[in-house]
């Protein structure tokens, strides 16, 4: 079983990577204007996600595509620019499967079904969560009208004959289940009310959150895919697009609920973290200030070490490496060892 390793989160927009022997530098400048390095071993890291403009130097991307080490970069506020990635990893007959799967109905279909079937199935559990835990200050009609809808499209899903029907449904369910949200939301509710799924710049303090954890999840989802050797950017739920990793979206939809939208919802729960670290710019898009985003990547880090048994492996694993177990499942289906990819049920 593959290791949890560490991610390196660079937050400092104006810090610079670069690479000394078998250590990462990071430089930047203090409020004196004087500059200051910090020294970090690179042999025990997994990703390196960097919220810079500075950049990163070229024997340091070097470094981490020879070391499989992933290199990510995102705006200071979140938005995905791109991953430097080293060799293809995995057997190319893998690849070529997952390429003429996807093209084929009869193929694609029951992936993209186990993957909703394997979202809508937690996310009905997050409701059912909040019903028994929290029955005294949740609206347990609501809910409970939302998580029967959501065990009703269950039903429908593995009656879907195509991709088309499939979105259709997932639509349904996400506007049901993101349309009780706010009732998940025991406190900070004037902070962090939600109405809707916003995105594009996200328009609350709540989408903000999301968006910007889920920009992390999709990350992970696609170096764990390329770490068995299957392409991010090939689905079977969400279908080709320039510049869109649709298996990693594909991946990450049964685990957004469990890995995500309870985070986010403990973050403000807990009031780990509050209304003024986010700022509304002029344009209506929400942004979170620095010591909030480094506050949701403790956060997300933390949660990531907690375990779990896994309901197929039936072993205990951390929550960190749901999306290589998943990935490592699709790649051993896709080369028929498994009958069926078998999504994750959270119990």
């Amino acid at each position: 079983m593959k290791h949890l390793g560490n991610v390196l989160y660079v937050t400092t927009p104006e810090a610079f990577l670069s690479l000394d022997g078998e250590n990462i530098v990071i430089k930047k400048e203090d409020e004196q204007g004087a500059n200051t390095s910090t020294r970090l071993p690179l042999h025990n890291l997994e990703n390196i996600v960097c919220f810079t403009w500075q950049g990163v130097s070229p024997a340091l991307m070097g470094a981490c595509a020879d070391r499989n080490i992933g290199l990510i970069f995102l705006t200071p506020n979140g938005r995905f620019q791109g991953r430097v990635t080293g060799r293809v990893k995995g057997n190319v007959l893998l690849r070529k499967k997952q390429f003429e799967w996807s093209e084929k109905e009869a193929q694609s279909i029951p992936i993209a079904q186990s993957f909703l079937l394997g979202k809508i199935s937690n996310c009905r559990k997050v409701l059912e969560r909040a019903i028994r835990d929290h029955a005294m200050l949740v609206n347990v009609e609501a809910l409970t009208g939302a998580s029967n809808f959501l065990k009703e499209t269950l039903k429908a899903i593995p009656h879907c004959k195509s991709t088309a029907d499939l979105m259709g449904f997932e639509g349904a369910a996400a506007k049901i289940y993101f349309g009780v949200f706010d009732h998940l939301i025991l406190h900070q509710r004037d902070d962090f009310f939600f109405k809707e799924r916003n995105r594009r710049p996200p328009l609350d303090n709540m989408n903000a959150l999301l968006s910007f954890l889920y920009t992390l999840l999709t990350n992970e989802s696609a170096s764990a895919l390329e770490t068995v050797g299957l392409d991010p950017y090939i689905g079977f739920l969400h279908r080709d697009r320039p510049g869109r990793p649709s298996l990693a979206l594909d991946l990450m939809e049964e685990l957004r609920p469990v890995l995500v939208d309870r985070l986010a919802l403990s973050l403000v729960n807990r009031k780990q973290i509050n209304g003024k670290g986010f700022t509304q710019k002029e344009s209506g898009g929400v942004l979170m200030d620095d010591d909030t985003r480094k506050a949701v990547l403790v956060a997300w880090q933390e949660r990531k070490k907690e375990e779990l048994m896994h309901p197929y492996l039936k072993e205990k694993i951390p929550f960190g490496l749901l999306p290589h177990v998943q990935a490592m499942l699709l790649a051993r289906h896709l080369r028929g060892d498994l009958d069926a990819y078998p999504p994750f049920f959270w119990n």
